[in-house]
């Protein structure tokens, strides 16, 4: 088995560092070994850092970043509780499902794909839905590139006794991103996008108040393994100690203990100020190009643009794969065809990739 080595340009999974890769590989231990369980605190404690909060219960969920959803998902909704979900791509389209499927009878707040909620749509949700006891919104639509602002939410959401769920899967550690300030009860993310791991856990953090909400549940959560009455007591122990749950992804804790010391080490102010330094230098570049974005509030981490007409979709990717070795995403739902996505994520946020990718699609669009 020899995969080839790719430039990883797309929507995820961002290109991996030697250093991580090299930790996957050390010496497996046991998943209640003492030593592990200190390296599996530390990582906590980052991802603390990382989310910018204080919760207790941060932890790595083994699964990706959709396994971080129905986490979510099914320790704070039991059946028959009224949601509500913003939907302005696949994301949004698919945690209203997850959340369907726990039972939740669930109000799409629904804008066109690309754009994003203002404080006055949701306010204006919550008077039309005043039962809800939740809101779920995707602080980062990998399908679009939009990038959804969430100050001032909570103030909305908790006016109404409802609690604020955020999926951070293409944001946590390339965007701003402050738990604690922003008021936000539940959030997850996935390690295969700024965090430049490799995929396979999902980084959840729960609130006070997501918590309380957990604890005064009247049925049991419908999914065992992501259970987070027992998970909690695995992850953060207690006066009882550690208590067997399931066996973690040793290794994979592992790697991501490296991947977040790396963001540590660069800091995250700097690291969030990279990705938007590149941001806006692929965007010049495109726009030379003449090619233009499709959000009005663009992420840094992943761009999507339109492609051109008189441009094939399938075959400029598919040259950009052979002859570049560069691989840069298609649209998703209703933008099949009609854009590509290039991420610029963790270890492939760089001036060497953005300019490499820009001469590439020179050269293939001037044919």
């Amino acid at each position: 088995m020899h995969p080839a080595e790719r430039i990883l340009l797309g929507p995820g999974p961002s290109p991996v560092p030697h250093r991580v890769l090299r930790a996957l590989s050390a010496p497996t231990l046991g998943h209640l070994d003492p030593q592990y369980l200190t390296i599996m605190d530390e990582v906590c404690e980052m991802l603390r850092k990382v989310f910018q909060t204080k919760n207790a219960l941060t932890f790595p969920v083994s699964g990706t970043g959709m396994a971080g959803m129905e986490c979510v998902a099914v320790n704070l909704i039991e059946p028959g509780d009224e949601v509500i979900v913003c939907v302005n791509g696949v994301f949004g389209t698919r945690m209203k499902d997850v959340m369907e499927r726990c039972g939740a009878t669930v109000h799409a707040l629904e804008t066109t794909w690309g754009d994003v909620f203002t404080l006055e749509q949701i306010s204006a949700a919550f008077a039309a839905h005043p039962k809800s006891k939740l809101i779920g919104i995707v602080h980062a639509e990998t399908s679009t590139g939009a990038h959804q602002p969430l100050e001032g939410l909570a103030a909305i959401v908790q006016a109404h006794g409802a609690l604020l769920a955020v999926d951070a899967v293409t944001s946590l550690g390339g965007h701003e991103l402050r738990v604690d300030d922003w008021g936000i009860d539940a959030i997850y993310s996935g390690t295969q996008k700024c965090l430049s791991c490799p995929p396979g856990l999902s980084p959840v953090s729960f609130g006070p108040r997501a918590l309380a909400r957990m604890d005064a549940r009247k049925t049991k959560v419908q999914s065992w393994y992501l259970d987070v009455s027992m998970l909690r007591k695995y992850y953060t122990g207690g006066g009882g100690g550690r208590v067997y749950h399931h066996t973690a992804p040793i290794n994979m804790t592992y790697a991501l203990h490296e991947a977040l010391t790396i963001v540590l080490e660069e800091g995250l102010e700097a690291r969030i100020a990279r990705h938007a330094a590149m941001h806006q230098r692929l965007r010049a570049g495109l726009e030379k190009l003449g090619l233009g974005y499709i959000p009005k509030r663009s992420l840094h981490s992943l761009n999507c643009i339109h492609i051109p007409a008189g441009a094939d979709d399938a075959t400029v990717r598919r040259r950009l794969l052979e002859e570049y070795g560069i691989e840069i995403g298609s649209g998703l739902g209703p933008m099949a065809g009609k854009a590509w996505r290039i991420g610029l994520m963790g270890h492939g946020s760089t001036v060497r990739n953005v300019d490499l990718v820009l001469a590439a699609l020179r050269t293939i669009l001037g044919r």
